[in-house]
């Protein structure tokens, strides 16, 4: 098992470096930075509990060297599983303290994406919430020990189980860290959601991934004085970093955790707390306007809402700031660089109806024709990208890394996007077999293959449907063996192969058969284009 590394060539290093994107900063420097230049400023709210910069650095340093003591070395990955708590953010930066590597699990995932991404990262210990929403994570993941030979650790935050440690227990002396890391080392790995099979591993350096912090500070008017809302869960990229939690913190601003992204709870925390700033996925943000609607929330400090993760239609985005009464920031971006922002000074038109603009002006964009052939501007056409802050290539995947990456580097987004004159992207849907369910990327092969371990489907193939709500939602045909599987069994079958509950699918039809080619074999891509043409077709004769 290799390391996870991150490299740029060196002509395009040196550029970075000298037009001062790369600064040569770090995460564990930059907590320490900010506790020692305001440390009672407040960094972290959650419910009645404040934790102020010097509160955070002190926990997460003596975490950090507490890890050390039970073993672990600099450069080992620790996996990490938290809901929107502020042990999420003692863990992540306790490890950066201590040299570690972070690998974002989402609270979603269950034994199949942890049992994934633990093997692949190949950690050394794994960071868990004892229970997320009710869901017991300490037990799944003790359960997971004996497939893991490589694990030493599972380190609990709550109450932990026999057979593991509780976070609270785990101090050191922080005179015992080493040195701050290379800039240009993995500070810790994203996971993708990927075209085919389960989450790839995104390795991102500190100088690529602080650079986008700043960028997108300077772009949200972020500051000191600001307060940002993770509404999301605080391991999502976009919750991350767009600017998210870790832009605010970066600024020395106040971080307040929403503990559910509903109306009720979050407008109220909102008002509470003084927010200016959140983000949300299109269903959500349609369901607090739904609200909004009904009862008028009056949120005086909110000034920008953000909506991102998947495309937000311009017929709700206009209701935006009339019903919340604050701007709107339409956001499209991934968790392996580029990220795009409608800018505060941008007409409503380029508002509501564009997912907006790169951050930097080395962000170089690509838009091509199937057959690798720039297409006219204006027209629609595949999406490339390389840049300061998107990577080079996946963590041990060769395979994914030659079909996701050109050889001079640019990474293949799978987007179809039409951009107009002014740079603005008008992202227009997914040109591989991914479906993009409430921001949550979900592989139709994944999905298949999952189905095709019911002893009584034959086949099966997932697509993708346009969906008002959820952005797309998974549509699964299936070829069966007789006797036929109700949807209803093979929803609870999914549910029993312990993945995340987003990947089982929307609607399940039971089908007699597929075309085939004229030679007879099935071409899956076809497949699934003819499969969801015909579900499109269906719907527009509806009534």
């Amino acid at each position: 098992m290799t390391d996870p590394i991150q490299t740029w060539p060196a002509d395009l290093a040196a550029r970075y470096r000298a037009r001062g994107y790369w600064r040569g900063e770090t995460f564990p420097a930059m907590l320490r930075d900010r506790a020692a230049a305001h440390p009672d400023r407040v960094a972290l709210v959650a419910g009645d509990a404040r934790l102020s910069y010097a509160a955070l650095n002190d926990r997460a340093r003596s975490l950090g060297a507490g890890l050390l003591a039970l073993g672990l070395r600099p450069g080992d990955r620790v996996l990490i599983q938290m809901g929107n708590v502020p042990a999420f953010f003692e863990a992540v930066f306790g490890a950066f303290a201590a040299g570690l590597i972070p690998v974002y699990a989402l609270p979603a995932h269950r034994r199949t994406e942890l049992l994934h991404l633990a093997g692949k990262a190949a950690a050394r210990a794994i960071l868990v919430q004892d229970r997320i929403e009710r869901f017991d994570h300490a037990a799944m993941v003790l359960g997971l020990r004996g497939e893991l030979p490589g694990l030493a650790h599972i380190i609990v935050a709550g109450t932990a189980p026999e057979g593991t440690l509780a976070m609270d227990s785990i101090a050191g002396d922080a005179a015992t860290l080493p040195a701050d890391p290379d800039p240009q080392s993995v500070a810790f790995c994203q996971i993708s959601g990927g075209s085919t099979g389960l989450p790839k591993l995104i390795p991102r350096t500190h100088d690529d991934y602080i650079y986008s912090l700043r960028g997108s500070n300077e772009i949200c008017g972020i500051d000191a004085e600001s307060v940002y809302m993770a509404t999301l869960p605080v391991a999502h990229n976009f919750t991350m970093s767009s600017p998210g939690h870790f832009g605010a913190l970066y600024a020395g601003a106040r971080v307040v955790l929403c503990p559910a992204p509903l109306p009720q709870v979050a407008f109220e925390l909102i008002r509470r707390e003084g927010v200016t700033i959140t983000g949300l996925v299109p269903p959500l943000a349609l369901l607090w306007l739904d609200a909004a609607e009904k009862t008028p929330p009056a949120l005086p400090s909110l000034t920008l809402l953000q909506v991102g993760g998947a495309k937000f239609l311009p017929e709700s985005a206009r209701r935006v700031a009339p019903l919340l009464g604050c701007r709107l920031q339409q956001v499209f971006g991934m968790a392996e660089g580029l990220v795009n922002y409608t800018r505060n000074d941008d007409p409503d038109e380029i508002v509501t109806g564009t997912q907006g603009r790169p951050i930097s002006p080395d962000d170089e964009v690509l838009i091509l024709d199937d057959a690798g052939a720039p297409v006219p501007e204006g027209t629609p056409g595949n999406l490339l990208t390389r840049g300061p802050y998107t990577i080079r290539g996946y963590h041990d995947d060769a395979s994914a890394n030659a079909r996701s990456f050109t050889e001079d580097g640019f990474y293949r987004t799978g987007d179809i996007v039409q951009r107009l004159p002014s740079g603005h992207l008008v992202v227009m849907g997914r040109a591989n077999d991914q479906i993009n369910r409430n921001g949550e990327k979900i592989s139709a092969e994944e999905v298949e293959d999952l189905l095709l371990g019911h002893p009584q489907v034959f086949d099966a193939v997932v697509v993708s449907i346009p969906d008002a709500r959820l952005g797309e939602r998974a549509c699964a045909f299936i070829q069966p063996r007789e006797p036929a599987p109700t949807p209803a069994e093979l929803r609870r079958y999914m549910r029993g192969r312990e993945v995340a509950a987003f990947k089982v699918p929307d609607e399940i039809r039971i089908v007699d058969g597929f075309a085939t080619t004229a030679v007879g074999k099935i071409s899956r891509r076809q497949l699934r284009e003819i499969l969801r043409a015909d579900v499109l077709a269906e719907e527009e004769k509806t009534p």
